[in-house]
């Protein structure tokens, strides 16, 4: 059973939510709270594909909850519901570790595509990559990408990473040196049927030059090609 947490403290929209996925052939569990919410997902025992949570929380907030959640568990997906308002929360529940973003109100169908697409990259994560299941690693430059593991390694140092940033990195590797647009890109990680706005790639960019630049502000392997997207640069 494809299990989901979602956490919303508004019972109308929890309720409406709940209704829609359970539909779908999900397996849901509710919370009101950030506080019950990471209480569920360890009564659960972490056995939870996708987290869907709710910016706005009394005591402890979604951020805080999508970054705990996160500590715990690299692989678990995390959508965050955002109003129209919270444009920075939509960009620092992305810069915490969120995967993607719903912004409400949304339709049912919005809504379960966006968690269906996310669910498959997490199974899709978990059973590894069936394009390279007889190679163990990928190289560029300093940087070692094992596929079992789902790592990444920079002069032999473990970066963590999410499953989208891995998946993106993955197609940099299969890329170098190649200018790369940024719909495609969109659509390689998140989908050909994805309904959200192409700027998701934009802040994952940010997010994986934090972790992978020796400078950040002045990226050396992830460039932007200015007016199409961006390149991953071989170092010698």
């Amino acid at each position: 059973m494809r299990k989901i947490l979602v956490c919303e403290d508004e019972s109308a929209i929890r309720d409406f939510v709940v209704i829609n996925l359970v539909r779908a052939g999900y397996d849901v569990v509710e919370a009101d709270s950030g506080e019950k919410a990471l209480r569920k997902y360890e009564e659960n025992n972490g056995d939870i594909d996708v987290a869907l949570l709710d910016v706005m929380l009394p005591g402890i907030d979604g951020l805080q909850v999508c970054k705990e959640l996160r500590k715990r568990n690299g692989d678990i997906g995390i959508i965050m519901l955002t109003a129209k308002t919270q444009e920075m929360d939509k960009v620092t529940g992305l810069m915490l570790g969120a995967d993607d973003y719903v912004t409400k109100p949304f339709s049912p169908s919005e809504l379960v595509a966006r968690v269906d697409a996310l669910h498959r990259r997490v199974v899709l994560a978990k059973k590894g990559n069936l394009n390279n299941k007889f190679r163990e690693e990928l190289r560029s430059g300093d940087f070692v990408l094992n596929l079992r593991s789902r790592a990444l390694y920079k002069r032999g140092k473990l970066i963590e990473l999410t499953q989208v940033e891995f998946q993106i990195m993955e197609f940099f590797f299969s890329k170098p040196g190649e200018a790369i647009d940024r719909l495609a890109i969109l659509k390689h990680v998140w989908g050909e049927n994805y309904y959200g706005e192409d700027k998701i790639v934009d802040v994952n960019i940010r997010r994986l030059r934090m972790k992978i630049e020796d400078r950040p502000s002045s990226p050396r392997y992830i460039v932007t090609v200015w007016g199409l997207g961006y390149k991953w640069e071989v170092n010698p």
